[in-house]
């Protein structure tokens, strides 16, 4: 049974308190989308609409807000995770649906993703976050490919998965998009036929 409180001074402050903390996280994460990626908590506090000294009644430390904000990431990630594609369908159109799948997902979570990674060495949250995240997405090659991981001995499949992996991680996804300034279509068109010779050995067969 659920107990639900009968003080309309003490649910508005709850009210008032979620709205606060969901107006923190999005503040934080509006300003990562601004090209902002290590916002001060008086930037954090006016992007929210708040007076900085408030800011921290919100939450318990900047980890405790980086690991909302992370949260909040992921609940927008979440329809952007699938796959349109099974290990039965062909090589081809598994190659295609993962490339498209990544570029569509890095593309939505870029800011927040880049300050994981540049805060994870100074932030517990955010490091078990993306361990947690790489992980998930490195079992999903492993799924998706399993055909053919499964036809290789143990050494060749590890090396196969490793090598997608890499291929298909974020840190890929910048270095083909900003670094060398590729386009989405540009950059599909060098993903997939490097991802199809490691499980098939032929180039080629990727390509649409």
């Amino acid at each position: 049974m659920t107990v639900t409180s009968t003080d309309p001074e003490l649910d508005g402050r709850r009210l008032r308190r979620e709205r606060n903390r969901q107006a923190v996280v999005e503040a934080l994460l509006s300003l990562y989308r601004g090209g902002n990626l290590r916002p001060s908590s008086a930037e954090i506090a006016e992007q929210a609409g708040l007076s900085p000294r408030s800011l921290f009644r919100y939450f318990d430390d900047v980890d405790d807000l980086c690991r909302a904000a992370v949260a909040r990431q992921e609940q927008e990630a979440l329809p952007l995770l699938g796959v349109d594609a099974a290990p039965g369908d062909p090589l081809v159109t598994r190659v295609s649906a993962l490339v498209g799948q990544r570029l569509r997902l890095y593309a939505a979570v870029a800011p927040a993703a880049a300050v994981a990674r540049l805060g994870a060495p100074f932030h517990p949250a955010l490091a078990e976050e993306l361990s947690r995240s790489r992980a998930y997405l490195r079992r999903q090659l492993r799924l998706l490919f399993s055909p053919e991981l499964r036809s290789m001995d143990h050494e060749a499949a590890d090396a196969a998965l490793a090598a997608a992996d890499v291929l298909c991680s974020f840190e890929s996804y910048e270095l083909l998009r900003h670094a060398q300034g590729l386009s989405p279509t540009r950059a599909g068109a060098a993903l997939r036929p490097a991802l199809s010779a490691l499980f098939a050995g032929d180039p080629a067969g990727a390509r649409p």
